[in-house]
């Protein structure tokens, strides 16, 4: 079943008094249809990459020129249950776009961003821009050779633990801790 998408511009008066939009879906973000995502997304866009960048963030000014990994944001669980837009720098996007598993590592250096944004009571909020960094054996070894960071909307740092971090993404062990977009939105994959 399709669910409607209902978007409605409004002046948001707030720091800075930025113009924002309201981005609204009537249903559960889990059942909404690739065209009510995309809608959801074009809107919202604009809104988390002038939040990002806010803060003066290196990754937050650069990631938007990294290889999409897929075809729209998804829904996937992880992450409290945001949509998620995963961008792959140069060092990692050949590897990360096999969405292999089994024995490999991505090349130090590689790094991942994660747009997110997430859906309460219809309306569409910006959430943290979610940023993993491949780093050389022995600066991260508890945590695979993984950093992981994050951007609040606003631009901020975000504070988060690295062990809870890696905690989750250890469930992806045979897969270097990576998580991957949904099968029927990764790039290649005809989503």
């Amino acid at each position: 079943m399709k669910h409607a998408l209902v978007i409605t511009a409004a002046l948001v008066l707030g720091a800075g008094a930025a113009a924002a939009q309201d981005c609204t879906a009537e249903g559960d973000a889990f059942d909404l249809d690739a065209d009510a995502v995309a809608a959801l997304y074009d809107c919202i866009e604009s809104a988390m990459v002038e939040g990002y960048t806010a803060g003066g963030n290196e990754i937050a000014a650069a990631y938007r020129d990294w290889t999409v990994t897929s075809t729209r944001p998804a829904v996937a669980g992880p992450h409290g249950e945001r949509f998620l837009q995963t961008f792959a720098n140069d060092a990692g996007a050949e590897q990360y776009l096999k969405f292999e598993t089994g024995d490999f590592e991505m090349p130090v250096g590689s790094m991942l961003a994660k747009e997110s944004f997430k859906l309460t009571d219809g309306t569409a909020a910006v959430g943290p821009l979610f940023i993993m960094t491949k780093v050389a054996e022995g600066e991260a070894d508890e945590f695979d050779n993984w950093v992981y960071t994050a951007v609040q909307p606003n631009g901020e740092p975000m504070k988060i633990s690295q062990s809870f971090c890696s905690d989750c993404h250890s469930g992806f062990e045979d897969q270097d801790s990576l998580g991957y977009p949904l099968e029927e939105v990764r790039v290649g994959a005809g989503g």
